[in-house]
């Protein structure tokens, strides 16, 4: 695997990041079973772990929690997790409809939530999960700073937000930003030209993507999918390691967020990081991607 991605002076992730969206959705969700996921993970050098307080229906954290007891997994992990979605189920299940939450309250209760949930300390990375057309950015950035300042998060960053969005956030905060998750795979590429990635690079914030396989999109029976092939064959890999060798190639530092059930897929994880794509091989799948030769 290669080296971890540095956000900031006190926290760096793995080069990939295994995401927990789905483990409520395994037919095995024991303690046991998610333990060997990690234990996986770690096996490659993959120590970041990616949750959300909504995954699961707002107790997939808890299911994290249940394997780190008892264990030493903890203190070899990164935790990321997320707030700000309140959603009429679980926990929230009086919510009339679903909503977003930056208040300072929402927030402190939400960092107590995962702590307690998750049986740690202290969280790793706190993402905000979606931009909050109602948020009063002087009250979140103050309330982001009051939970790293607690030492119950190490650092803050952002997901789903445009690069204005950050830029309004950041200016109420003492502390600095150290990523943004955004959606970026072969098949949503737009971040490479709409401005995302390019915000990302002047400001020396690392990205992390979710869904880098695009939802599974790229095993359909596409252009894009022979394309893949012909390219996977040649280089001896596959086509899920050759798309996500594709992100890291990148100078942006795209930190991939693989979320898969399937213990034999997660070991595979390391594949991609064994890929060196050359410029030309790159273009290939991205002109395949966008359908036409670029300008």
């Amino acid at each position: 695997m290669s080296e971890p991605i540095a956000l900031n002076d006190h926290l760096s992730l793995s080069r990939i990041v295994y995401g927990m969206w789905r483990v409520g959705d395994d037919v095995d969700t024991s303690p046991r079973h998610i333990q060997n996921k990690i234990t996986a993970c770690l096996d490659q050098g993959i120590t970041s772990i990616d949750q959300a307080d909504i995954y699961g229906g707002y107790e997939a954290e808890e299911l994290l929690g249940h394997a780190l007891a008892g264990s030493d997994l903890r203190n070899r992990i990164e935790i990321i997790t997320k707030c700000d979605i309140v959603a009429p189920v679980g926990r929230y299940s009086n919510a009339r409809i679903k909503y977003y939450d930056t208040s300072r309250a929402h927030i402190v209760a939400s960092v107590e939530h995962s702590l307690r949930l998750m049986q740690t300390e202290h969280i790793d990375l706190l993402l905000v999960h979606r931009p909050d057309p109602l948020m009063d950015h002087h009250e979140t950035g103050a309330a982001l700073d009051e939970v790293i300042q607690s030492g119950k998060v190490r650092a803050v960053g952002v997901s789903n937000f445009k690069p204005y969005d950050v830029d309004l956030l950041q200016s109420a905060m003492q502390n600095r930003l150290v990523t943004n998750q955004i959606e970026i795979s072969v098949v949503a590429h737009e971040a490479f030209t709409n401005g995302d990635i390019a915000y990302a690079q002047q400001h020396a914030m690392p990205l992390m993507a979710w869904s880098p396989l695009a939802g599974g999109a790229l095993f359909e029976d596409t252009d894009l999918k022979r394309t893949l092939s012909e390219i996977a064959a040649r280089l001896e890999t596959d086509v899920a390691s050759l798309a996500v060798a594709w992100l890291l190639a990148h100078p942006a530092q795209i930190i991939p967020v693989m979320g898969t059930n399937n213990l034999a897929r997660i070991r595979d994880f390391h594949k991609a990081s064994a890929l060196k794509l050359d410029r030309e091989t790159w273009f290939e799948i991205y002109t395949t991607a966008l359908g036409q030769e670029v300008a």
